[in-house]
């Protein structure tokens, strides 16, 4: 599962294989913000063309309703990708949509970036063809009008956590932080998210994309905790560390460990 996804414009395949380097795990290949409208035709032509990176390859198409989503999603007929992502995704409906369209078995990421998509998130994350939600926090704070602080978004970060819980599906994916070359900003992003529950953060340069994925790591200390926990569930001791040990700490303990070995693992 990506942590650190690396946005590269669609009709920039000159980025594809320095994305591929970063050491990201996906590279969202953007169709939507990243592409002018004067450049969606060739962005959508160089999709085709041009050989796609061979890490995990998740494409952005743009919004049901904006006059390229119909070419987006016909231009990724017989293309080999693991997933789509769908911006201002507002609706299970909207799920369907995409779904039906496509025609085949893809994955589809669910990009919530409006206010409805916040209420509706949890019908959104129900859907069977929804794999993972994502927050698309610089448009949200566009759509509502507030700030882009952690305080002002911490209501639909945790509303997206609960429903992704609700529906079954994989942690969600957080939005950018925009310092493209603000590492500092970028690892200590991450690690707030992950704090929320979140399991990833969109990335818009490749400079980010180690930050974030320490961010999302689990640090010495707490891996050293954990194994004392899990160590220490069949010998009846009720504490660690001075904290109480039962089965829900057992478990977070479990889930820690866990999430240090599909790291080491990569």
């Amino acid at each position: 599962m990506a942590v650190a996804p690396l946005f590269i414009p669609a009709n920039r395949p000159g980025l594809f294989e320095k994305a591929s380097k970063s050491g990201t795990e996906a590279i969202i290949i953007d169709l939507e913000d990243a592409v002018a409208p004067s450049a969606k035709e060739e962005a959508r032509r160089r999709l085709v063309e041009v050989a796609l990176p061979s890490v995990t390859r998740i494409v952005r198409v743009n919004a049901i309703g904006t006059p390229w989503h119909a070419d987006d999603v016909a231009a990724l007929s017989g293309l080999d990708i693991d997933a789509v992502m769908l911006p201002k995704c507002e609706s299970a409906e909207d799920v369907a949509f995409l779904a039906g369209k496509l025609g085949r078995a893809v994955q589809i990421i669910a990009l919530i970036e409006t206010a409805v998509g916040i209420v509706n998130a949890a019908a959104v994350a129900a859907s069977p063809d929804v794999s993972r939600l994502a927050f698309g926090s610089i448009d949200f704070c566009a759509d509502i009008g507030c700030a882009t602080g952690w305080d002002s978004l911490l209501h639909a970060r945790s509303a997206i956590v609960l429903a992704s819980r609700l529906g079954s599906v994989a942690a969600p994916i957080d939005g950018v932080t925009l310092g493209l070359h603000d590492t500092v900003r970028a690892q200590q992003d991450a690690r707030r998210a992950a704090q929320l529950g979140f399991s990833g953060k969109m990335c818009i340069h490749p400079s980010q994309v180690a930050a974030v994925q320490a961010g999302f790591a689990p640090r010495d200390e707490e891996v050293a905790w954990a194994r004392r926990v899990v160590g220490s569930k069949d010998s009846g001791v009720a504490s660690i560390d001075g904290m109480m040990v039962d089965p829900p700490v057992i478990r977070r303990a479990e889930q820690i460990l866990a999430q240090a070995r599909s790291i080491t693992a990569r």
